[in-house]
């Protein structure tokens, strides 16, 4: 059974266990450093002996880039291992930790051993390498890469500022990305089978109709500019509130950013200058998303 973790700080789980996690090596790649203190940590076991991760982050492997892979593995090897734990129910098992594409690849070479590094590692810190070496290799696509980030922030407690600093990344990506999630599942569906980018996905967070914006765009191939403009247009009966979106000073569209990151939800604010007060809304997509609010809201 998974432990639940207590909510921390960075502590291990990003800056040392980053340190787990190293720049992949192309497979066809024969040059290895000699020297290598992981290298000499390496060991060889049976392909059947280990396990997918059950929390692993990333859904989707594309089979002709696995293809691709194995047939560079039958002819060159695994150049670099799988990092591995032991399964925390069989000692003579281990799971993978980060590497599950060239295990699969190495299943349809028919490989019968496969080099790993074992590391004693918990359900938490399993989970955190397996999402942070997806994100660091670009093997998510925009979807899996915001959950991933809601992963790290929900489930372990890190902020924004630590992630975009231990990750190298700007605290702007991160929650531009996390606001994907607040699209229809249609349209995240879009986006994970790559009909859309992350750049259509974002104009669509602010549009009134993003399903069929979304439509709109895939069946007529429009670029990301494209729906840009037809998200800022919108119907021609909201004009005077889009006009007023439009004229949103930098700080306000800064601040509904950040509340729609943290909340995981669509968060508008129209503020009323000459009056000196305002409307907050929140639109949530479900009952689910509702009592989550309110849970925050109860214990603010």
């Amino acid at each position: 059974m998974a432990r639940t973790p207590e909510k921390r700080g960075l502590g291990r789980g990003l800056s040392a266990l980053m340190a787990d996690i190293e720049p992949e090596r192309s497979e066809t790649d024969t040059s290895l450093d000699a020297g290598s203190s992981a290298r000499s940590a390496e060991r060889t076991v049976p392909i059947d002996s280990i396990a997918p991760n059950p929390d692993q982050p990333r859904r989707a492997f594309d089979q002709a880039a696995l293809d691709d892979l194995a047939a560079s593995l039958r002819h060159k090897g695994i150049i670099q291992p799988l990092i591995v734990r032991p399964d925390p129910d069989d000692s003579t098992r281990f799971q993978i930790v980060a590497g599950e594409r060239r295990w699969r690849a190495a299943q349809i070479a028919q490989l019968h051993d496969i080099p790993v590094l074992v590391r004693d590692l918990d359900d938490t810190e399993m989970l955190e390498v397996a999402i942070i070496e997806n994100i660091q290799r670009a093997d998510l696509n925009p979807i899996e890469e915001a959950l991933g980030y809601r992963q790290l922030i929900d489930r372990f407690g890190h902020t924004q500022e630590q992630l975009a600093t231990a990750m190298g990344k700007s605290r702007s990506h991160l929650a531009n990305t996390m606001r994907l999630l607040q699209l229809p599942d249609e349209v995240q569906a879009y986006v994970r089978d790559g009909e859309l980018s992350a750049g259509h996905a974002r104009a669509l967070v602010t549009a009134d109709d993003p399903i069929a914006l979304a439509r709109l765009a895939v069946s007529k191939s429009l670029s990301v500019r494209d729906v840009e403009q037809a998200a800022k247009s919108g119907p021609s009966t909201s004009r005077k509130g889009n006009r007023r979106a439009a004229s949103k000073d930098a700080d306000t569209k800064m601040l509904e950013s950040d509340l729609s990151a943290a909340l995981g939800m669509l968060v508008v604010i129209d503020h009323d200058t000459d009056a000196g007060g305002g409307k907050l809304s929140i639109r949530y997509k479900d009952l689910s998303q509702l009592d989550d609010l309110m849970r925050l809201l109860n214990t603010a």
